[in-house]
Order: structure tokens, then sequence, then C-alpha cells
């Protein structure tokens, strides 16, 4: 078999494929092994007809277009192997010349990974936001914390923020009555915005036994996105009473014995969380600095690939009624236009994102190891609330394993790239990244190193 690449752009390129039939025997082989087993011709057995009987009564025509069906995926491959493309996406493939006894051409059209001029590294500079700690943030950790801990206690007073309601609801559109948004005795903390819009300024100032109407609109239902008169009645009205902030609550609340190390515990919290913060800031900046200089051709049909997909999430959410969909924006104070722009936007930026992450972490080496896949395995496990091997059996159903294995690479590669840049906060400390993504490798530390392909197998061997 021969050979050759045609580039057509930056991000596309034609093979042409040229396949002696004497290297397509095998393929025939295997066909008429198939055939034999299909076609019952008098006087033989299944899968024991001869090669020319059977091709005398399907026809040569036939056989040959099965052969070529058959070897054109694995020739394709073959071209793919043998050359340093790296396609994206499915290839369009035209025979443009079949001999019979002599030879099969073809081309594969396919998006591939563009050469990207990738920046210094180590010339790149990140400024972000310091690591601080102040005693109102963790007053107020403190503050939740005895709220957990605290008692409710009925009051014959007026409702105000923060107060523990119970309350009947019912609502009509139009004066018809919604049965969905009819309830009773249900339990609301005044002030957490967690039911309606309006509910609570309509609760702060009645008492037991009162009532109110005001206009919201409905969140969802029949009547999604409707203007609804909705009656609120307070049943009870209960304040929270805190336990005071003293060894005796440190002690039933942690396992600290005084008030003042569970304040310094609040205050590793606080830490923690803002260290988190910061490592995101560290790699949402990196990632904004290396797209700004780098250039990276986009392949347009892996972009409309995503516009598209994205496009049908939305409307398939709506049950792919387009005016549904315009309602919808329109509520948001967006239009289908606006949308088509962002859409188009976001999907640019994530593919130049992937292509970029792709090309430094084989310009830096990057392996992935079985510990890598583990962690990132277990923690989705985790989103989703479900046990890891079962994870792992919808990743296989849905073919998502090489992309789950791409993004533990992508993440191990922002991570390089963080280690090689200077980063320091706005006071001009540097910052240790080891703390805060791990210490400088590639994946060597994180147990035996695999690839996308190894990581099928594993789940396969697993199952």
């Amino acid at each position: 078999m021969k050979s050759t690449v045609e580039q057509l752009s930056p991000t596309r390129v034609r093979i042409n494929v040229e396949v002696p039939f004497t290297e397509l025997e095998p393929d025939f082989d295997r066909a008429f092994k198939e055939l034999a087993k299909q076609v019952r011709l008098p006087g033989f057995r299944p899968g024991k007809a001869p090669r020319k009987l059977l091709e005398a009564r399907i026809g040569r025509g036939a056989v040959l277009e099965q052969v070529v069906n058959d070897a054109l995926p694995s020739r394709y491959s073959e071209a793919v192997s043998t050359s340093d493309i790296k396609p994206l996406g499915q290839p369009e493939i035209e025979v443009t010349k079949l001999e019979d006894g002599e030879e099969l051409v073809f081309t594969a059209e396919v998006d591939v990974r563009p050469e990207i001029t990738l920046p210094d590294l180590e010339a790149l500079k990140i400024t972000v936001d310091p690591i601080e700690v102040t005693d109102e943030e963790v007053d107020a950790e403190l503050q939740s914390l005895r709220a957990r801990f605290g008692t409710l206690t009925g009051v014959e007073r007026p409702a105000q923020e923060g107060d523990f309601v119970s309350i009947d609801l019912s609502a009509t559109v139009d004066g018809e009555d919604v049965p969905e948004a009819k309830t009773e005795g249900l339990s609301h903390e005044v002030g957490s915005g967690q039911l309606i819009d309006g509910l609570d300024d309509a609760i702060i100032g009645l008492t037991a036994g009162e009532s109110k109407v005001f206009t919201t609109k409905l969140a969802a239902g029949e009547h999604a996105g409707k203007d609804a008169e909705v009656t609120v009645t307070v049943k009870s009205v209960k304040e929270r009473e805190l336990p005071e902030p003293d060894d005796e609550f440190a002690q039933l609340a942690s396992e600290f014995d005084t008030f003042e190390e569970l304040k310094e515990s609040l205050a590793e919290q606080v830490k923690r969380v803002k260290s988190v913060q910061q490592a995101e800031q560290i790699r949402d900046k990196a990632l904004e600095e290396l797209l700004e200089q780098t250039e990276v051709p986009l392949p347009e049909n892996i972009v409309q690939a995503q516009i598209d997909d994205t496009l049908h999430n939305r409307i398939h959410a709506l049950d792919h009624d387009e005016d549904k969909f315009a309602e919808q924006l329109t509520e948001q104070g967006s239009s289908r236009e606006e949308f088509d722009a962002d859409n188009r936007t976001h999907a640019e930026k994530a593919i130049k994102t992937q292509l970029l992450m792709d090309a430094l972490a084989d310009k830096l080496d990057v392996q992935v190891g079985q510990n890598d896949l583990t962690e990132r395995l277990v923690l989705m496990s985790r989103q989703y609330g479900i046990e890891p091997q079962q994870l792992i059996q919808l990743l296989q159903q849905n073919n998502q394993l090489p992309a789950m294995f791409a993004d533990v690479r992508r993440a191990l590669t922002i991570a390089a790239v963080v280690h090689a840049a200077t980063v320091t906060d706005t006071e001009g400390t540097v910052v240790d990244t080891t703390e805060l993504f791990g210490p400088v490798g590639n994946g060597e530390a994180e147990g035996e190193q695999v690839s996308s392909d190894e990581a099928d197998k594993d789940a396969d061997s697993a199952e």
C-alpha cells in the first residue's frame, strides 16, 4: 500500500491511498467466509460453499463492494499511522479508482491538529490575588457553624429575616387555580431566597395566621414564565437561638477543647478555600496568557460540530420547541442572534484551548499515570453519586473514556505550565505552585503510565 498526504489548509489534509489487489486477498477471504455462513447452497453445509459458486450466486460486483467497504477503514487507519498527522473527527472517504484485480485507490479528507508555534513557558508571568483571611470571614464561618447547632423557638411577633416559618401557598394564573403550586405546612427560612421571587418580602411583617398576596413569575410547570397571583399564609414563626461561642460549644461542635482552637481551625478552613480559589485563578490566567500569545488555526468542522451540539442540547431540553427557546432567550434578556454569537465564541475558545493543551502536552511529554486516572474516576463517581466501577461502564458505553483520558492529560499539562511560569500575587510575593498543583512532574510519580488505548483496555479487564 502507498499513501501520500496533501495539505489542504492548516487544519485539513487529503490522504491519497493506493492499494494493490494482492494486498486485498485476506479481505476477500474474510468476505467469502462470511458469505458462506449467510448464503445456503444445495449440497453444501453452512460455511462450506466454494468461493467460485458463491461468487456466481451473488455476483462479483456485490463481493467487490463488500470487500472495499470492509477494507477502507483499516487501510485509512494504516495510512494515518504511517504519517505525522493527528486526525480530528471522522474522514470523508471517496473511492476514486477501482480496477478489479489491479488496484483500489481512494482519498480521505479529514480535519487534523494544526502545527502550533508554542510560547516560551519560562517567560510566562502570572499575577493573582493574594490569600488573605479576614476576621469577618472567620466570623461568618463561625456563625454558620453556630446556626447548625442552633435551636428553634416559637415567637409571637411578626416574621423577620432569619426566622423559620411554616407556610401555606396557593397560586392562580388569569384567575385559574394552579394545583401544582399549592402546598401546606412548608418550612421556610425567611431571607434564604430558596423558593420563589417575592416570597420573603411578602412574609416579612406577617404574624401567625396572617396572609398576603403578591405577584411573581412561575419558574416551572405548565405555566412556567407566566405571572401568577400567589397567596402566602403564615402558620407559625420561630426564631433560631444560637449557642454561646465558648469552650463548651467548641467541644460540642468539633474535636477541639477550646474556642480559640476552633477559631484557628476555621481560619485554616477559610485559607484552604481561598487556596483552591487562587489555584483556579492561576489556572485561568495561565490559559488566558497562553491563548493570547498563541496563534491556533481552528478546524471549522470541529467548531461547527460543537456549536450544533450545544444548540441541540438547549433545544432538546425544551422538547425541540424553537418557539419556547426564543421565549426563554427573551426572558433572559437575550436573543437568538446573541445566543448564536456567544455559542460560536465559546466553541472557538474551547477548541482552541484543547488544541493548545494537546500540543503543549506533546512538547512537554506529559504522561498520564494510573493513579491520575483513578483519582479522576473517584472524583467523578462522587460527583455523580455512583460507584467507580459503574461509572467506568457508563463511560465505556458512551465511548467517553478517551475524552476523560484527554481531560486528565490536559489538567496535568496546565499544571506543568504553571510550574514553568513565574507566579506572583499583587503584592509581589512569589506563589509556591507546588502547594496548589502538586510536585513538579508529568505523571511519572503517579504510578504506571498509561495511554488512551491502554485506559480502554484496563477498563475492559476491570469488568
